[in-house]
């Protein structure tokens, strides 16, 4: 059985040697780029199973990368930021990353995050057991990770697709932003909160006919978020 793909976009040697060793010692296949050409390059010719990249990238910058992958691919991205970069962390959110670490890092984490993230796209997941779930012209398959809107396809990230089925899985019950990052994300502790507000606006645009005027997805104001069928 081949080994997991890692793609390691970063310019910085030291960080991306320390990335580099953790993720072998983990048992992943890794593969460096340190700069936004050069990993375009790599990734025009194959797709990792999974891409880590730093947003601040000579040549071409991370949310470029980004937004190339995402229209080509659903590969996972945990994306590298420092805390000045909020507004290119949400940014990069918006386009479809599925998670993110800020500079300085723990490599133990990081490794912890590729696995949880891993666990969600490939191979036997959390929801694995669970049942689909039909709302009228909304289907969610856990087994197959699917979501149609009136038998049309939906491409959605990892982490949005377990957002909806959490939130789909309980109907009308409102979750707190806090909850929803330890729910989906695995804890509340180091991730910014308008993390989940930028992915249930994403949500938004893909599922409801109309994001401005939802039908399913709610923000209870105050409070957070809930799923009404």
């Amino acid at each position: 059985m081949s080994k997991t793909q890692i793609m390691i976009i970063e310019d910085e040697p030291s960080i991306a040697e320390v990335v580099s060793l953790y993720m072998r010692r983990a048992g992943f296949q890794v593969q460096l780029a340190e700069d936004g050409k050069t990993a375009l390059d790599l990734l025009n010719r194959q797709l990792p199973d999974l891409v880590i990249l730093d947003l601040m990238l000579p040549k071409v910058d991370g949310l470029t990368i980004t937004r190339w992958l995402r229209d080509r691919s659903d590969v996972p991205i945990i994306m590298l930021t420092a805390r000045r970069e909020e507004s290119d962390r949400i940014a990069g959110l918006e386009m479809g990353a599925d998670d993110y670490v800020v500079k300085p890092f723990s490599p133990q984490e990081l490794v912890s995050r590729v696995r949880a993230v891993l666990r969600r796209t490939h191979g036997p997941g959390q929801n694995e057991s669970e049942s689909p779930i039909n709302y009228a012209n909304l289907e969610i398959d856990p087994r197959t990770h699917l979501v149609r809107i009136d038998s049309t396809e939906i491409l959605l990230t990892a982490k949005e697709f377990d957002l909806l089925y959490h939130l789909a899985s309980h109907p009308r019950q409102v979750f707190t932003r806090d909850q929803l990052l330890d729910q989906i994300w695995g804890s509340a502790d180091f991730i910014d909160p308008s993390t989940v507000t930028v992915h249930i606006r994403r949500l938004r645009e893909k599922i409801e006919s109309d994001p401005s005027n939802p039908k399913h997805l709610f923000t209870v104001w105050g409070i957070g978020y809930k799923f009404e069928p």
